[in-house]
């Protein structure tokens, strides 16, 4: 039996007409830059989201740059983020001549630990940007509550959280500024790049606005320098397809969690993901911990390769050892919770076109390793 980490075609199948109806019209209507399908989604996802205000944009990287953009992060500034996540979160921080600020997760949620924060808090400190991994939120309560005591502002990565909540507030409320990305594996995924910054305060809107359309005030009279990062037509048709039918894929992905935490409950050679009190896990990835390192969590992988179960790293450095970001600070052995959970974790099918046989197989599989 095989069985896809992500399996695009099988979520396109059904909706594949629809598509080509959609996309038909886009090439009729031909607006294909931030035209009415754009304006749509940045509605119908604010809605969804909790926020006002949502500006489409052409990845989930320019999301994040925009949004620090928007804040006027720039050289000698720092944000402090986490170390183990998708090497943009901290990448953009740094196109922009600031520098990110490396602070340890809880092992648990594999989210930003704020009992670590504070210990980073310079006055060349101007955010805090948490990572929603995996498809759950950061501790947002208790990172807001040292965002207000210091006067920082918060950003969200959401890339892997659409449709996630806390505490049943949707995620774009948990932050000043909240980043989604439409990469085609994400839950809300694209037919290629795409990304969109969300917020609940007209400034930074009036903002994401300006900064995606280089830098331009209307016409050909600009207010900075900006960006040349717009949600096309052809993406936007494409998502608010998908984006309808969301919800019960979202539903889908927890269903297959709960089959698998069932199923390998009683599983010593792993340790199962964790969900905070409060948090709606959406699920993005189900992410095992493999007892005993890196070699066995990569014996376990080649384990399911054999079996052709497919399953992936996600991530297997944390970044602040890597080259680029070596010179930021942080030491090894500085961020012990990161670096140990990088030699253990690996990601499982999750998506929510598995099968229950399918899930049993995985789980059988894993549990057959010694």
């Amino acid at each position: 039996m095989k069985v896809e980490l992500a399996d695009i075609k099988a979520q396109h199948k059904p909706i594949a007409q629809e598509i080509k109806d959609a996309l038909a019209n886009v090439f009729e209507d031909c607006r294909f830059i931030l035209g009415p399908n754009v304006t749509a989604l940045e509605q119908e996802v604010g809605e969804l989201c909790g926020a006002k205000y949502a500006a489409g944009v052409n990845s989930g990287t320019d999301a994040l740059l925009i949004a620090l953009a928007s804040l006027n992060i720039g050289p000698g500034d720092e944000v402090i983020t986490t170390p183990f996540t998708f090497v943009a979160t901290a990448e953009t921080v740094c196109q922009l001549g600031a520098s990110p600020i490396f602070s340890d997760i809880d092992p648990a949620t594999f989210n930003l630990d704020p009992a670590q924060l504070e210990a980073r808090i310079t006055p060349r400190t101007k955010a805090i940007m948490p990572v929603h991994l995996f498809g759950q939120l950061a501790d947002m309560t208790a990172i807001n509550a040292i965002a207000k005591k210091h006067g920082l502002a918060v950003i969200g990565d959401g890339a892997q959280a659409i449709g996630a909540k806390q505490n049943g507030a949707p995620v774009g409320t948990a932050t000043d500024i909240t980043t989604l990305s439409f990469y085609p594996t994400k839950n809300l995924g694209g037919v290629g790049d795409g990304g969109m910054v969300l917020t609940n305060d007209e400034k930074y809107f009036e903002e994401f606005k300006v900064l995606r359309f280089h830098g331009s005030g209307g016409g050909y009279f600009y207010k900075r320098i900006g960006y040349c990062s717009r949600l096309d037509e052809i993406q936007a048709a494409v998502l608010r397809i998908k984006l309808r039918r969301l919800a019960a894929w979202n539903e889908a992905r927890k269903a297959n969690s709960t089959r698998y935490i069932e199923r390998l409950k009683d599983v010593d050679t792993i340790i199962l993901p964790t969900t905070a009190p409060g948090n709606d896990h959406i699920f993005h990835q189900f992410t095992i911990r493999v007892q005993g390192g890196a070699e066995r969590r990569d014996a376990l992988k080649a384990h399911l390769a054999a079996h052709e179960i497919g399953s992936a790293v996600f991530y297997p450095l944390s970044i602040h050892l890597q080259g680029p970001y070596a010179s930021f600070g942080a030491k090894p052995g500085d961020l012990p919770h990161s670096e140990q959970i990088t030699n253990e974790v690996l990601s499982i099918p999750v998506h929510p076109d598995l099968t229950a046989d399918q899930v049993d197989f995985v789980a059988e599989t894993i549990a057959s390793f010694k």
